[in-house]
């Protein structure tokens, strides 16, 4: 039986530390085909309380994880541009091992960003 799972967090690389507030969307990809299968805004530790995708829901697949930054960027003081250059960030990637731990993160500022496959 599978026992994957995805989690995620997120960093405020230019104040050096964790991002809270942020909304996260989970969508299942297939082709041009997008399905929002899970939602979560991270806490004070820049995480979700929950695996965002948990071992009962997770399969192998195409996902995006999209971060809604904007909101955040403007409640830490970063001046708004219109539009922001960084506002939605979008992160597809697959997961393909059914009893692996996925994690995703984000490692954000205002002009940039990263990830990688953490654990």
């Amino acid at each position: 039986m599978a026992e994957g799972y995805l989690t995620t967090h997120v960093l405020d690389t230019a104040r050096g530390c964790p991002a809270a507030g942020i909304r996260i969307l989970l969508y299942r990809v297939s082709g041009n085909s997008h399905r929002k299968i899970a939602e979560a805004v991270t806490n004070a530790d820049g995480r979700t309380d929950q695996p965002i995708l948990d071992k009962a829901a997770f399969k192998t697949g195409t996902y995006e994880l999209i971060f809604e930054a904007g909101p955040y960027l403007t409640a830490s003081g970063v001046a708004a541009e219109d539009p922001r250059f960084l506002d939605t960030i979008p992160i597809r990637f697959g997961m393909s091992e059914a009893d692996s731990h996925y994690h995703v993160p984000l490692l954000l500022s205002p002009f940039g960003y990263s990830t990688y496959r953490g654990s």
